[in-house]
């Protein structure tokens, strides 16, 4: 494993972060001139044919900037969709989720919806949506009802990989969504003064911040680890992913709180960007498992092959 970052990958940052700082609500085919959506897809079918290594910078840089697009849902899966589909995708023609269970992610923005029935995973044709009303609003929930199984996509026994994909997606979000709010806590704590001195020299405004770095650069570490698993189609991907998930979401809660407590009053405000950090957050954390249970997966791993 190189634990190094490539130069495409370092300049990939740079790009995704300029271009969304400087464009925060992209549109879909936005995304795909830029080849993001197909970075991973193979070039003969309109893709860039970088690795998930690449795919998951893109993914670190969404979660910092809070991306409003179905770019999470459509990774998961992208590299189970026949040839044509995934050319799409590329293309910015289409975007995809799926429906495996009563909630589902992304249904305002993905054009296409997928579902499972008996071992098949197939296109949903047909259906009524309905968007709920969610606490993070970058990243809607939504029901589907009615419609009819359409063309099969591929066999249900892509489902397990798909999870590890989703897992190791959102632990790059959640890291990234800490790393961006211990950042403004950070620079907070240095500028806010009272009784003639920066609270950041006040150890209880920079001890419960230097415990959110160290849980920070744990939890990215195990992302990046999780990500190099799904690229490499390494057996303990699932267990990676798993511990990336219930690592990097606690860290991003936690960063969060204690950078809202770092700004005080001007914390809580609407106007502020740390309340839609933390809401993503939090609906990374509460997603599919609680923390609780991913680590009850990894231990029971690590118990069956000891």
């Amino acid at each position: 494993m190189d634990l190094a970052f490539t130069p495409l990958q370092d300049e990939l940052r740079a790009q995704a972060r300029g271009f969304l700082e400087s464009t925060p609500e992209p549109s879909w085919s936005q995304l795909a001139e830029l080849g993001w959506t197909g970075a991973s897809v193979a070039e003969e079918h309109g893709g860039a044919g970088l690795t998930f290594l690449e795919e998951a910078v893109l993914h670190e840089e969404a979660g910092r900037a809070l991306l409003h697009a179905p770019l999470w849902s459509t990774s998961c899966l992208l590299p189970f969709l026949p040839a044509d589909d995934q050319a799409a995708v590329a293309a910015g023609d289409a975007s995809w989720t799926v429906a495996l269970a009563p909630l589902v992610p992304d249904l305002d923005t993905a054009t296409h919806v997928a579902i499972v029935g008996g071992d098949t995973v197939w296109k949903l044709d047909g259906a009524d949506r309905e968007t709920l009303a969610t606490a993070d609003a970058t990243r809607p929930l939504g029901v589907v009802s009615g419609g009819e199984p359409g063309r099969a996509l591929c066999s249900s026994e892509v489902l397990p990989a798909l999870r590890t994909r989703s897992l190791a997606i959102l632990s790059l979000e959640a890291a990234a969504v800490g790393a961006r709010a211990l950042e403004l806590a950070v620079a907070y704590a240095k500028e806010r003064t009272q009784f003639g001195r920066p609270i950041g020299s006040y150890q209880a405004v920079s001890h419960p911040l230097a415990s959110s770095y160290t849980e920070l650069e744990l939890a990215r570490s195990l992302a990046w680890w999780a990500a190099w698993c799904v690229a490499h189609d390494d057996a303990e991907a699932p267990v990676a992913a798993a511990a990336a998930r219930a690592e990097a979401a606690d860290a991003a809660v936690a960063a969060c709180e204690r950078a809202i407590q770092t700004h005080g009053g001007i914390g809580f405000t609407w106007e502020h960007v740390l309340h839609r950090l933390y809401k993503r957050a939090l609906g990374i954390q509460s997603w599919e498992a609680s923390s609780a249970q991913l680590r009850a997966e990894v231990a029971s791993e690590l118990l069956d092959t000891a």
